[in-house]
């Protein structure tokens, strides 16, 4: 499964944990509160000020 802009952060992280550290590397700290396990990656990446293209990118990365 490919990561997308609408793809929930907890299910990311639920299936492909390794992308933990992609997540913090940009400031998303809080992976373990209840907003964003169930917020998408494009939501959190305008609350954090961040390019969801290129987080999305990286994450890809990750899972290969």
């Amino acid at each position: 499964m490919a990561i997308e802009k609408t793809s929930i952060i907890g299910d990311v992280l639920d299936q492909y944990p390794q992308t933990a550290p992609v997540f913090m590397s940009i400031g998303m700290h809080c992976l373990g509160c209840p907003a964003s396990r169930g917020e998408s990656i494009e939501d959190a990446c305008m609350v954090h000020g961040v390019e969801a293209d290129e987080l999305i990118k990286k994450l890809n990365e990750a899972i290969k």
